[in-house]
Parts: C-alpha cells; structure tokens; sequence
C-alpha cells in the first residue's frame, strides 16, 4: 500500500461529498463557472455533480488506476478553475463546491486541489487503496483509520470555506 492511501482516500470522500452536495444545490456553481465565462446551467452542473459523485465512492471503494486518474483529473480541473478566478479576480462568493455558498476560490483552496492531483496520481502509479483494502491492513479493525479520513475530509472542507472567511474578516 502507498503511502498516499490516506490522503488519497481523504480527497475522494471529499470528492463525493462534494458531487452529491452540488447534485442537490447546483445553482452556486453555476453561477461560478459563469463568473470565470464558462456558461454551464444548472442541469449541466448537476450532470458532472453526479459523475463527480461516482468517481468518488468508485475511488474509495477501489482505489484502482482508472478511478485515480479520474481523481486526479477531476482536482486538475477544480485546480484550474480557482487559479482563474483567483488570477481574473472574478467577483465570486461561492465556487459552489459543497452546494451552498460558503466555498470563495482561495489560496488553501488551490493547494488543497493541488493536493488532491498529487495523492490521485501517486495512487494511479502504485493502485490498490481501495477502503477495504486499506482497512485490512489497519489495527483495531480500521476503525482509526476511518476516524482519519472523515476527519480529515471534514478539516479540507472547513479549510476551503470557513478558513478563507475568517482570514478575511481578521483584516478588517
């Protein structure tokens, strides 16, 4: 097993939180994407939220090439999106990714996604992290393990919405 497992495992919970939130509130992202002119509605935003949601629960469930380079690409893509919105300063209060608007493109957000490519493509290299293939390897059942990655899906989230938000309220 790589030593990506975790944060590879991390990204993909993320991801597919993030597909099924955007699946029932597309509207935020759309309005994003229209933000940085790339003119998706909502229907077509819930289209990829939905694909989104899959290559997520595929990844955890897996954890094989194909579903990492789909992560992969998946982070490329968000990666490329904030670095626009952050380079044409588009007047964006939300990316919309969790399906509501509390997720401004930011710094920790790009490096965040960042994060997601690189644990996606050290997986797709050395494939086989699927949670149950994980778990098996872990003490106590795995249970730690699984603490580990709802809680580090939970901090990536806090840490793309609240995080920015206080960092600006803090410079009056």
């Amino acid at each position: 097993m790589t030593v990506a497992a975790g944060p590879f495992l991390i990204v993909a919970t993320l991801l597919a939180v993030a597909g099924v939130l955007k699946t029932w509130n597309p509207l935020d992202t759309a309005n994003a994407l229209r933000g940085v002119g790339v003119p998706f509605g909502p229907s077509l935003v819930r289209v990829g939220a939905v694909a989104e949601a899959v290559i997520g629960i595929w990844a955890v469930a897996v954890g094989d090439r194909a579903s990492a380079v789909l992560v992969a690409l998946s982070y490329g893509a968000f990666a490329v999106f904030v670095a626009m919105a952050l380079l044409r300063r588009a007047p964006i209060a939300s990316c919309g990714c969790f399906g509501k608007a509390d997720t401004p493109p930011s710094l920790v957000h790009l490096c965040i996604n960042a994060g997601g490519v690189t644990a996606a493509v050290v997986v797709a290299v050395d494939p086989g992290v699927g949670l149950p293939d994980v778990l098996a390897e872990q003490p106590l059942a795995g249970i730690p393990m699984l603490l580990l990655i709802v809680t580090g899906a939970f901090l990536a989230m806090l840490a793309m919405s609240a995080l920015p938000r206080a960092l600006a309220a803090a410079r009056w």
